[in-house]
């Protein structure tokens, strides 16, 4: 199953919806969001224009309210951290780097991912922990990753070369 990671979109609704044009013309069957996707209508915007499932996680600058989530049917809120289950896989999801040690103590993953930075990052010691970037293109190239669960391959896709 391929996954898009997403995060730091910081209401970039441009960006947002050449990710997601691209996910839904790439086989994308599920989406994690990593947090800081910030307001209300960037919120509608995503549950709208995405099919799929959609994992999300609370970011360090949202605007939008936590009561509005449930009128999307395919968002699945974690809170601020959460851990998902697909594919035999178990997946650790949180917005600050800071949470990945205190993920790691809750479980075993096979991968974790997390956002905040704005830098895309892996790190391979122990648990293989993912950032995905920021799709907004603040500070940094708007990037995202789509991992392949049955392969376990990671690709970092850069917006501007789509």
């Amino acid at each position: 199953m391929k996954i898009a990671i997403i995060s730091d979109i910081h209401d970039n609704l441009a960006n947002l919806k050449k990710a997601l044009d691209w996910c839904r013309g790439s086989s994308i069957s599920r989406l994690i969001c990593c947090g800081d996707l910030t307001n209300s209508d960037s919120l509608a915007f995503l549950a709208g224009n995405f099919p799929g499932q959609i994992y999300l996680v609370e970011g360090n600058v949202e605007l939008y309210e936590e009561k509005e989530i449930p009128s999307y049917k395919n968002i699945i809120f974690l809170g601020k951290s959460g851990i998902i289950n697909l594919d035999k896989k178990v997946i650790g999801v949180c917005h600050e780097p800071r949470m990945v040690e205190e993920l790691k103590k809750k479980s075993q993953y096979d991968i974790i991912f997390f956002g905040h930075t704005h830098k895309p990052w892996i790190d391979q010691k122990g648990v293989r922990t993912v950032n995905p970037g920021t799709l907004g293109g603040v500070f940094q190239k708007a990037t995202f990753a789509v991992w392949d669960s049955q392969s376990d391959e990671l690709e970092l896709k850069i917006l501007e070369i789509l």
